[in-house]
């Protein structure tokens, strides 16, 4: 991936199309910009959605928010309007906004903010696990992640891998033990300590409330919320589209907090028709 100077610092980022279709020139097909959630590279979104956009004709582009290097980690901190001036940046950067914006999760919140901020760069935009507030499980969860993060204790792998599933797939996902199984191994596999970037997108202010502000987004939205998600509930999610003047809001069943990795079919299908509309 090529580096990008945007705001004051390097991004990570790719941008791929259709090379039979001819998209894979710049701006020869819509423009794609997928910003994902905490702690996770851009390079997630390869596994599912980034095929199913480029083969419908897409140009897509995925980054590492900062804190993922090899993009600036920021380990001094990190606000919410970093990360949408970073993503405006990019945008302006790639010259062919306004694009289609998608976000997962914290990248929702940044999608979010974007499209309220900088209407003149974002042509539509999706929130997967997108939310305007968090509860009180979500803030304590949080403040106990960031505890542990100061405290140093690396939890065993296993147990790791387990909270991790417990947290982020759904329990229809969990109860076939060939997908359990596939889960836990992968998770036991990616986990182990925590670096200074993540540690600070984990520090980020968790006491906000933004719905209000939202009535005030124009671009055309579409908030999905994931049926058996813990980490962000889906009624939070249903918020958000309320919120917003023609906010659109769908569910997916049978989908926790990674429901774009466990049901990629059903969210691919939501982007599409959304994006085509």
């Amino acid at each position: 991936m090529p580096l990008a100077t945007v705001n004051g610092i390097s991004l990570n980022y790719q941008v791929k199309g259709d090379r039979s279709k001819g998209t894979d020139v710049k701006g020869a097909g819509p423009l794609v910009v997928m910003i994902m959630g905490t702690g996770s590279p851009g390079r997630v979104w390869e596994l599912h959605q980034v095929p199913a956009l480029v083969a419908a004709g897409y140009r897509v582009c995925t980054f590492d928010n900062r804190g993922i290097a090899p993009s600036f980690e920021s380990p001094n901190g990190i606000h919410i309007d970093d990360l949408v001036r970073d993503t405006a940046g990019l945008i302006e950067f790639l010259g062919e906004g306004p694009a289609l914006v998608v976000g997962q999760s914290m990248g929702s919140r940044v999608a979010q903010e974007l499209a309220l901020a900088r209407p003149d760069l974002v042509r539509k935009a999706v929130f997967l696990a997108g939310h305007g507030r968090l509860d009180q499980f979500q803030k304590t969860l949080s403040l106990g992640e960031y505890d542990l993060d100061v405290s140093g204790v690396q939890l065993p792998p296993k147990y790791e891998a387990a909270l991790t599933a417990i947290m982020n797939i759904s329990p229809a996902t969990m109860a076939d033990p060939n997908k359990a199984r596939d889960w836990l191994d992968l998770f036991e596999f990616t986990g182990g300590p925590v670096t200074p970037g993540v540690r600070a997108q984990r520090r980020m202010d968790h006491d906000f409330e933004r719905l209000t502000a939202y009535r005030g987004i124009k671009v055309p939205c579409l908030s999905v919320g994931f049926a058996d998600d813990r980490m962000i509930p889906p009624y939070l999610s249903r918020e958000v589209a309320e919120a917003i003047p023609g906010g659109r809001y769908q569910e997916v069943p049978d989908a926790g907090h990674f429901g774009y990795l466990e049901q990629p079919e059903t969210v691919n299908k939501l982007l599409l028709e959304f994006f085509a509309a």
